[in-house]
């Protein structure tokens, strides 16, 4: 029913800058929760930042200061500015969809930061 398609994955060396994007398909991405994750090998998956129906944002707090979380709405995306990165946000980011009735993740997006 509901699709999520992550891009703007990468390689990219520390200190620099990547911005992810999600779009969504059906008519329900409005109404919902929608949020980034990650996971690096071999640890679990972690929220990284979400963002609300009416645009309130939270981040994990490594990440405060350097990510920023967005939508639009219009376009059925939710997207991922991610400066001043460091190796240690090498992970696979997955985006993620919730609303009361349907959670829906994306196939995931490779991010490397070399050193």
């Amino acid at each position: 029913q509901v699709q999520l398609v992550e891009s703007g994955g990468g390689l990219v060396q520390a200190g620099g800058s990547l911005k992810l994007s999600c779009v969504a398909s059906g008519n329900i991405f409005s109404l919902a929760l929608v949020g980034w994750y990650r996971q690096a090998a071999g640890k679990q998956r972690e929220l990284v930042a979400r963002i609300t129906i009416g645009g309130t944002t939270n981040y994990v707090e490594s990440v405060k200061g350097r990510f920023t979380i967005s939508r639009d709405n219009a376009k059925n995306t939710v997207y991922l500015q991610m400066n001043s990165l460091k190796p240690e946000d090498t992970a696979v980011y997955y985006c993620n969809l919730w609303t009361p009735n349907l959670v829906t993740w994306g196939q995931g997006t490779p991010v490397t930061v070399s050193s």
